[in-house]
């Protein structure tokens, strides 16, 4: 590869395109990723920023990620200006801090310079205080004290995200006036999609797409282009409500206002974006019982630690649901057949109440389950469970009789079906409304509860109903 990716090469081809990064199938290279790893030993800085200038963002993300700990650092040290620090917030969390741990707090506070503001933010927010602090002190005074404003809103807040860089006009100007002022101003946002009117103490007036700007004739004044109703957001509203509002209305940016009714930033839709796969991504993880900060790149102990204590939840409900097998130890003895079945009766409810709190957790979190029609909804899943339940009582009815020659024992299985999976319904979207109620993450408790709850009942039912059909005491 040294010899393909030589910068003595003609200047119109591409590093990249002599070798390229990723495979058909999108996955990166591994012989990219060994070769820069080459580069990086033999301190071949020139190659390097040739590569990492011709990368977008996310792909130098993912070529840090695939990067030994030791030669990111050096990656980000021996390219230099050419590094878009931007790339840092495309790793895990864990990546990040450790790059930016091992960093001087001189080069951090260059490459947060170069950065918009909200990807600023972004890339300070995972430090503590003590090295914010550090590297805020290597800036200008008027660019730290934005970041520092931006820092002290509430974390997954809209005035955490917003990007402070907009365009702001008088609102009595042409749209003439506008277009000059947009082509003469050199320190413009690199990407905008409004213009927003706003008087002089920055209160906002109404917002002009740029659309509706450029298809205006000079004269036409901004205030006949202004749109006074146009959505916007409070710096303290919760970044999930804003995603929520951007899906609804089909927003491509919202204005950011504080409690005065001052324009204070705009939020896009690639930060949208963000926030709706980091979300799912928290809600994945929890329903799995899995802490929301927990990375692919952590070590063994801190994955192991994050995930013990759901796992010692899980332990003490499983010994509850084992208590129950005590109960009826003799009739277990007496007839072997019933501890062989018994698992299938508690999995079915397991599997029927896992479906079932997935669409309540999911319709809890895009508020389409509330109030208003939380009984419906719980009516037509019960209503599932006992639909499903009766089909898998014949077929595990039938099953069971073939296996052990015993005809009552098909009826008994059968009934415990339909009782579990009924059961298994009614826990799984009753126990994430609850929890909604109280406060508490259906996400992160549901799962447990559900399980117990399908345990106990299944092998409660099973065993109960077949020591009065069959007489076992």
């Amino acid at each position: 590869m040294a010899e393909d990716m030589d910068v003595a090469h003609p200047a119109e081809t591409s590093v990249l395109d002599r070798f390229p990064m990723r495979e058909e199938g999108g996955e990166i290279r591994p012989e990219f990723v060994e070769e820069i790893a080459r580069c990086i030993k033999a301190n071949d800085t020139p190659l390097l920023r040739a590569v990492v200038a011709e990368l977008h963002e996310a792909d130098l993300g993912d070529l840090i990620a695939a990067l030994e700990p030791d030669d990111r650092v050096s990656l980000v040290e021996m390219t230099g200006t050419d590094f878009d620090f931007s790339a840092l917030n495309e790793v895990d969390d864990t990546v990040r801090e450790e790059i930016l741990e091992e960093l001087e707090p001189e080069t951090v506070a260059e490459g947060v310079r170069e950065l918009e503001s909200d990807d600023a933010v972004e890339l300070l927010e995972t430090l503590d205080e003590a090295d914010q602090e550090e590297i805020l002190e290597k800036l200008p005074p008027s660019e730290r004290d934005a970041l520092e404003r931006s820092l002290e809103y509430p974390e997954n807040s809209a005035g955490r995200r917003m990007q402070t860089e907009f365009i702001t006009v008088p609102p009595d100007w042409t749209a003439g006036q506008v277009i000059d002022y947009m082509r003469e101003t050199p320190d413009l946002p690199g990407r905008f999609y409004e213009i927003y009117a706003v008087d002089q103490a920055q209160r906002w007036q109404g917002a002009v797409p740029l659309d509706v700007l450029l298809r205006s004739r000079r004269p036409v004044p901004l205030s006949e282009l202004i749109d006074e109703d146009r959505r916007r957001v409070s710096v303290t509203d919760d970044l999930e409500e804003v995603a929520r509002l951007f899906g609804k209305y089909n927003l491509v940016a919202a204005p950011v206002v504080d409690d005065d009714n001052r324009l204070v930033g705009v939020i896009t839709v690639d930060d949208v974006v963000d926030v709706i796969e980091e979300e799912a991504d928290e809600e994945i993880k929890a329903l799995g019982g899995v802490t929301s900060d927990e990375q692919l790149s952590d070590n063994v102990w801190t994955i192991a630690k994050g995930r013990f204590n759901w796992l010692l939840v899980n332990l003490a409900t499983a010994f509850l649901a084992s208590s129950v097998l005590g109960l009826f130890e003799g009739q277990l003895e007496r007839m072997v057949a019933l501890a062989v079945l018994a698992p299938i009766v508690a999995s079915q409810g397991g599997n029927a109440a896992t479906q079932t709190m997935t669409v309540a957790v999911r319709a809890l979190a895009t508020r389409e389950l509330g109030p208003g029609n939380a009984l419906r909804v719980v009516l037509r899943e019960s209503m599932v469970g006992l639909v499903n339940g009766i089909a898998f009582a014949v077929i595990t009815g039938v099953a069971a009789v073939a296996w052990f020659r015993i005809p009552g024992l098909g009826v008994v299985i059968g009934l415990a079906i339909i009782c579990n999976l009924v059961a298994g319904a009614l826990g799984g979207i009753l126990i994430p409304i609850v929890l909604e109620r109280v406060r508490a993450d259906p996400a992160v408790a549901s799962g447990t509860f559900v399980t117990t709850i399908t345990d106990v009942v299944g092998f409660f039912s099973f065993l109960g109903i077949a020591t009065l059909w069959f007489g076992l005491r």
